[in-house]
């Protein structure tokens, strides 16, 4: 199977902007180069605006194809029209021969002209490859009839390849969820058989690492963990979690931990039946838990997608340390900082990833917690030192990535230390990686759409938020979601929809800069009585370093934007110190 590539305009561009161009080309073909390999292909040549690339299977060919489109249409979202890079992409299954780097041969040949059929941003495919395919793809194909190509003696029999996802839209109280074009999954909380509540981390950490490592599956649909954690202790049948959730499967097993040995049980049930479609019991020494998750992970997926692939540079993510006393500190504080709910349990949490640390200074999964739980502890006005903790912030979240540069969860708190910092276009960048690396990271998705805000792309930051909660409908951080959606609605003036989000993110938490919002659309609405009525709680809430605060919270590019969340609270009778 032979993929052949090239960018469409590349002339234009490269006259417009040259080292811009060459800049961009280089950042793609990174990413193009990153996606075949995921997808068990290699590339063979490579010259100037052009690329080509062979796989041993016309599924992964495809689907490769369709994440490279994907991928690609999310990154030109953060550049201006006229610097935008769209691919056109030819696949043909045919004959080819080997030589030395290069791959000739008829097959080559009829990709490159398929490749030149293709539009700006499409995929063509030879009937060939379409028949390998049929039947085993979620995506549809249009026949666009024979076409006579350069220099191929016959006509070839021409498909698209329908790639673009259904635009995500808001997620509606009280209406079901559809299920996503792909197989979509939950992993319930896993049951903490041990008899002791001390061991619930553990219990939960396990179930997060199996989500972790299924998420790692382009091709799943994967429900945060803190969706699914919604449900833990909750006695629901598996219909309607999966009409809650939205999703075709669920995960869910039990932990029981004595002494040096563990017994770990898994099943994979269909939501909308109940039936049960494996189940697997394991009885190893406790050493052996990372084993234990990699082989669960393996069964679900082969019993849901034999052919979903994942590199082995990747699987390698789910094993972060060779210490299980590292590891046991480091879910311990995870438990705590995800129940963000006062300064002392942030204390503690932060304290927790300092001793798997200490254990193991090579834990990048440890480091990237800590980098969360100061970023946290600053962002809920927690902090006693603002400063302190935006360096200690900086520096960890350096280090973590330094370790493992393709976790997406490194990237992920990479993007807060640079809105830590007041850098939004850098946060950019660092959550787009993210999402590049982990297609199912709700957080990476909120941050994406949080950063485009404050570099004042409002309209671009929608969709990413809307996609974040669509992959965590439950999720207990639901209200920071609702509070960039209102904030983007909010900058393009549409103060009906920001309000209405506005008053959805209070109803999950009433935080300060959740109220803020709704005081400024209130005040952009000339509902200044409502306003003022709300004003005194937003001030009793203040964080006690507001100036700073501030700064890390509303780090716009443009003064102007700044002025115009300003405007709004002014209106409600609020002045913030900028």
């Amino acid at each position: 199977m032979i993929l052949a590539a090239d960018v469409a305009g590349y002339s234009r561009l490269v006259a417009a902007d040259e080292e811009g161009t060459l800049a961009t080309l280089g950042a793609y073909f990174e990413i193009v180069s990153g996606l075949v390999a995921e997808h068990a292909g290699r590339i063979f040549g490579a010259a100037g605006d052009s690329m080509v690339a062979e796989f041993q299977s016309a599924v992964q060919a495809v689907r490769a194809a369709v994440a490279i489109q994907r991928t690609l249409q999310r990154r030109n979202a953060d550049l201006a029209p006229e610097r935008r890079m769209e691919l056109r992409i030819g696949l043909n299954l045919g004959d080819v021969v080997v030589e030395g780097s290069n791959l000739l041969g008829d097959g080559v040949n009829v990709a490159a002209r398929l490749q030149q059929v293709a539009q700006p941003a499409d995929i063509c495919i030879s009937a060939a490859l379409h028949d390998q395919i049929e039947g085993k793809l979620e995506f549809p194909t249009k026949r666009l009839g024979e076409q006579s190509l350069k220099n191929i003696p016959r006509p070839v029999l021409v498909y698209s390849v329908g790639w673009r996802e259904d635009p995500v839209g808001p997620n509606r109280p009280g209406i079901p969820l559809a299920l996503p074009d792909k197989p979509s999954i939950a992993v319930l909380p896993f049951v903490n058989m041990s008899g002791d509540r001390e061991q619930d981390h553990f219990a939960d950490g396990l179930t997060e690492d199996i989500t972790t490592a299924l998420s790692l599956y382009r091709w799943f649909f994967v429900i945060a963990r803190n969706s699914s954690f919604a449900y833990k202790g909750r006695a629901l049948d598996a219909k309607q979690i999966g009409r809650e959730l939205g999703v075709r499967y669920l995960v869910e097993g039990s932990v029981r931990r004595s002494g040096s040995h563990v017994r770990v049980t898994g099943q994979l049930i269909e939501a909308e039946t109940g039936i049960h479609l494996w189940a697997q019991r394991y009885d190893r020494e406790l050493a052996d838990i990372f084993v234990i998750q990699d082989e669960l992970t393996q069964h679900v997926v082969a019993a849901i997608e034999p052919e979903i692939l994942i590199g082995e540079n990747r699987r390698a993510l789910l094993r972060g340390t060779d210490s299980l006393d590292a590891y046991e500190c480091h879910m311990r504080g995870t438990l705590l900082h995800n129940a963000q709910d006062s300064a002392a349990q942030f204390a503690e949490a932060i304290e927790w990833q300092r001793r798997a640390i200490a254990l193991d200074p090579d834990f990048a999964r440890a480091r990237m917690m800590l980098a969360r739980s100061l970023y946290a502890r600053c962002f809920f006005g927690f902090s006693e030192d603002i400063e302190r903790d935006c360096r200690e912030l900086q520096v960890e979240a350096s280090r973590a990535l330094s370790f493992e540069e393709h976790d997406p969860y490194t990237h992920y708190v990479m993007c807060l230390a640079n809105f830590a910092a007041q850098r939004p276009h850098a946060a950019v960048s660092e959550a787009q990686r993210a999402v590049d690396l982990n297609p199912n990271f709700a957080l990476a998705y909120m941050a994406l759409g949080w950063s485009r805000i404050y570099i004042g792309r409002f309209a671009e930051a929608l969709e990413p938020l809307y996609t974040a909660l669509r992959l965590s409908p439950h999720d207990p951080l639901a209200y920071l979601f609702l509070n960039r959606i209102a904030l983007a609605h909010y900058h393009l003036g549409n103060y009906e929809d920001a309000l209405h989000h506005a008053e959805r993110a209070l109803s999950v938490r009433r935080t300060y800069f959740n109220l803020l919002v709704l005081i400024a659309c209130l005040g952009q609405l000339d509902r200044v009585e409502e306003a003022r009525r709300i004003v005194p709680e937003a001030v009793a809430n203040a964080p006690a370093d507001l100036p700073r605060y501030w700064r890390i919270l509303t780090p716009y590019v443009d003064p102007a934007h700044h002025a115009h969340f300003n405007e709004g609270l002014l209106k409600a009778g609020l002045s913030i110190v900028p």
